[in-house]
């Protein structure tokens, strides 16, 4: 079973049981989709530190 994080409501779904709009996933355990905001956040920083260097 994938677990996916709704960015709407903050909470982990066991399934896709919300809009594919309102969530981020598949991930393969509950913890990984816990995880999901500060992955997100760190790949940004990430992208955006690279884009700089590359300016």
């Amino acid at each position: 079973m994938a677990w996916w994080y709704n960015h709407r409501t903050g909470e982990v779904e066991e399934g896709p049981k919300s809009l594919g709009s309102d969530r981020y996933g598949p991930f393969d355990t509950r913890e990984e989709a816990e995880r999901a905001p500060q992955r997100l956040r760190q790949r940004a920083d990430d992208w955006e530190a690279e884009e700089r260097e590359n300016d």
